[in-house]
């Protein structure tokens, strides 16, 4: 065979190779992080999931669903529609702004959260997160991107509420990821606290811990690294751009951590890595038997205990003046 047929052949192999390289990498980018909106409605077979306290999941999801709200449009540092509702309870009241996960929805994923505020007096806002219900954008960078709308969210209810009103940032799932990996940018001085329910510790190790757990007999390394070059080339994100250990090393901002003992999705030992990172004030709540994301209707009264000592702590002002002294 000639030399210029065997060059011609390596090409081929090599641009085959390239190819197959490229279709996979756009595939685990399709398939994990494109998202398209869905219907928000919590349907029978999330419900017959959540036994024996499927009743009150329902129950709150009926009354959340049914509160009056306001639609907030704000954008995002890049350029993409950001969407929320607000539910306004008590005048000057504090402000919680609660974060949804991955391919869930504010009024689903905020419920426990809502439903604890709201008793409380509190007002809420609950955001859309990019590529979700109302809000724009197509691809979901695990709280790469997010982190910034959190802060975006932040701001708007600083300048919407005034510099009296305090903030709390708080999130489920990728939720809790976003509101502690944006724990360490520049939050307005209102940021009064943060809480976090089964947050992952990084982007990296949730899309490794899932790929081991999918695919074990697959090598998870290739595999992630193909994956990676998804997002690099049609997500326009890198997933070892942020880790919510990194930014927790260098927060004042105090953070409660809550996490179920039984969860098989996010693991309670990343909780535990992001309380050991936390440089600030901090508080880690572990619930027994209870799985992903639903820590809150497995037991209620803890839940609600650790969340409301949490809140008033942070709202008290010796605590407020030290964290205005550290900043």
């Amino acid at each position: 065979m000639k030399k210029s047929h065997l060059i011609a052949a390596g090409a081929a192999v090599t641009a085959a190779a390239a190819a197959s390289v490229l279709g996979a990498a756009y595939g685990i980018y399709r398939v994990w992080f494109y998202h398209a909106a869905e219907p928000e409605n919590i349907s029978a077979e999330e419900l017959s999931k959540t036994l024996p306290y499927g009743a009150q999941l329902k129950k709150d999801a009926d009354a959340l669903s049914s509160a009056t709200y306001e639609p907030v449009q704000i954008t995002a540092d890049d350029g993409i529609l950001l969407a929320a509702r607000y539910y306004h309870h008590t005048d000057g009241a504090p402000v919680a702004i609660i974060f949804h996960g991955y391919k869930g929805f504010a009024r689903r994923d905020g419920m426990g959260g809502y439903t604890l505020c709201k008793k409380l007096g509190y007002n809420v806002l609950l955001p859309d997160q990019r590529s979700h219900g109302a809000s724009g954008g197509h691809t979901i960078t695990m709280g790469v991107k997010e982190r910034y709308d959190c802060r975006a969210w932040a701001y708007w209810a600083y300048k919407h509420f005034g510099p009296d009103v305090p903030l709390f940032l708080m999130g489920l799932s990728m939720g809790a990821s976003t509101v502690l990996m944006a724990s360490g940018l520049d939050l307005p001085e209102t940021v009064r606290g943060i809480i976090a329910d089964c947050g992952y510790t990084s982007p990296h190790d949730i899309c490794r811990k899932v790929l081991t757990q999918a695919l074990p007999h697959a090598p998870v390394g290739p595999i992630y690294t193909i994956g990676r070059l998804g997002t690099l080339l049609f997500g326009r994100f890198d997933p070892e751009d942020a880790d919510c250990r990194k930014a927790l090393a260098k927060t004042d901002i105090p953070v409660l951590l809550i996490h179920g003992e039984a969860d098989d999705f996010v693991p309670c030992e990343m909780s535990r890595e992001n309380y050991d990172a936390c440089a600030g004030r901090k508080e880690l709540v572990t619930i027994p038997g209870a799985g992903h994301a639903v820590a809150y209707y497995v037991d209620i009264p803890t839940y609600e205990k650790a969340v409301t000592q949490f809140l008033d702590s942070c709202l008290k002002p010796e605590a407020s003046s030290a964290q205005a002294g550290a900043q």
